[in-house]
């Protein structure tokens, strides 16, 4: 099949298709009369396996670590539980970065309820987020 076919078998872009191949996710035959991209039912597959893994969190990255260990005929599970348990954390501590963000926000909020508008005046530019003691850094 054509990446036009596999697109919407796969329900995937073909910009993403082609984006996969470039990658080195898929390999796809060439038509020799016309050199035309040729895509097996195994390539939809894999096309499948990207969509439920990215949905998962994983990153093309991670999922070409997960190709390789199959190819090389490993079992990629231990791979795919270590990647996963390392986004948990990671998501985890975005989330808590957010949560101090979203009260910073909320507290500057409350506290410019009461402040009247400013206009520039050269030392400035808005007072109510000059106003705010800390410079955030995320």
């Amino acid at each position: 099949m054509k990446v036009s076919e596999l697109s919407r078998l796969t329900q995937v872009t073909p910009a993403a298709i082609r984006h996969y191949v470039r990658i080195g996710l898929l390999h796809p035959k060439r038509n020799p009369a016309n050199d035309y991209q040729l895509f097996s039912d195994d390539d939809a597959k894999r096309v499948n396996f990207i969509r439920q893994a990215k949905g998962l969190g994983f990153s093309l990255s991670d999922i070409q670590e997960i190709f390789k260990h199959g190819n090389r005929g490993q079992s990629p599970c231990p791979t795919v539980r270590d990647i996963i348990h390392q986004r948990i954390e990671d998501n985890q501590v975005r989330l808590a970065e957010l949560n101090t963000l979203t009260q910073r926000m909320k507290e500057a909020l409350e506290k410019w309820k009461t402040m009247p508008d400013g206009e520039p005046n050269g030392d400035e530019i808005c007072h109510l987020i000059e106003t705010i003691a800390e410079p955030l850094s995320l």
